[in-house]
């Protein structure tokens, strides 16, 4: 037996329950893992939640996790029994002591990166990756708006955009968070609780808008986001903490012939090749010092409803893990 974090019913953050769960071996392509760091996420919240429904319930939420492989089941080639991985994706089942893995959807941990630092950069990281290279390939000069910037996810964003030659604007909520974000790259933070985020977005851009703007905070700030593109400009949704936006007509999108696109990081690794590419870029990045993470917060395992209530709060700056 061993302890993992579950949930009997949808909830808030009481509905986490520690609790002793079977775990087992192995099956082919298989291998055990033994967590060593957990990454919490707000996709574990919509686990939480039930916007999001698990396989099964009772069950283990979670998604992200670095730690060391235990065992091997048959068919699996490329790992051994000590080698430090991380993963992101493969389904739910990252808040437990040890949990049974596909081992094509793992990687190795490179030496140069803690399992702490390894378990809060591979959700974020290659979803940082794929917004930035892929959903909207940004260049230098590019004028980007990153809702969240001194968050886990926003840091990132506007350190890796700022270093590709981007103009970084982001919406923060404090002269704290505003400070932290701009020792991270955002050259002009917002404190939205303090002005309009739209029209200081028109003002820092002489009226012209952004290039794109990437949100993952959804029904709170969507439809400003829109004001703030330019023409032709890609309004990126790729995340909705604040709960998802309100239905809009297509036609809306016709004011300036605006794109709106809402990409999820798991069809962006969906395979092996895919995987190995962007985890390889972000690690690249993190050991070049390219992109500097803070030293996440750290919460037990049993206490993973105090972390619930930490990330949704936005109180909270830099990403947050789980030690079993």
């Amino acid at each position: 037996m061993v302890k993992a974090v579950r949930i009997h019913k949808p909830g808030g953050p009481d509905a986490l329950v520690y609790e002793d769960i079977e775990v087992g071996q192995p099956g082919p392509g298989q291998v055990l893992i033994r967590h060593t760091a957990i990454g919490v996420n707000y996709i574990d919240v919509y686990q939480r939640t039930g916007a999001y429904v698990l396989p099964a319930l009772p069950g283990v939420i979670g998604l992200e996790g670095a730690g060391v492989v235990e065992a091997l089941g048959p068919d699996v080639s490329g790992f051994k029994v000590g080698d430090r991985i991380a993963y992101a994706g493969g389904g739910p089942g990252a808040y437990a002591e040890k949990r049974i893995f596909n081992a094509a959807q793992m990687v190795k941990l490179p030496k140069e990166i803690p399992d702490k630092i390894g378990a809060a950069i591979m959700l974020q990281g290659m979803t940082a990756r794929y917004l930035l290279k892929q959903t909207f390939k940004v260049k230098k000069g590019d004028w980007i708006l990153v809702h969240a910037a001194a968050g886990g996810m926003g840091l990132l964003l506007c350190q890796w955009a700022r270093h590709l030659g981007c103009h970084v604007i982001g919406t923060t909520s404090s002269e704290e968070k505003a400070a932290l974000a701009k020792k991270n790259g955002c050259e002009y933070p917002i404190i939205y609780t303090k002005e309009d985020f739209v029209a200081r977005v028109k003002e820092i851009t002489g009226g012209k808008g952004v290039a794109v703007v990437y949100d993952g905070v959804g029904k709170d700030t969507f439809l400003k986001s829109l004001e703030c593109l330019a023409l032709r400009g890609h309004m990126v949704l790729y995340g909705a903490a604040s709960g998802p936006p309100d239905p809009i007509s297509p036609g809306m999108l016709a004011s300036k012939s605006m794109s709106l696109t809402r990409p999820t990081l798991f069809h962006h690794i969906a395979t092996r090749p895919d995987l190995l590419a962007s985890s390889r870029d972000v690690f690249k990045v993190v050991m070049s010092g390219v992109v500097k993470i803070q030293k996440p917060v750290e919460y037990k395992l049993k206490d993973a409803a105090q972390a619930h209530i930490a990330l949704e709060s936005r109180k909270t700056t830099g990403s947050i893990v789980l030690i079993p």
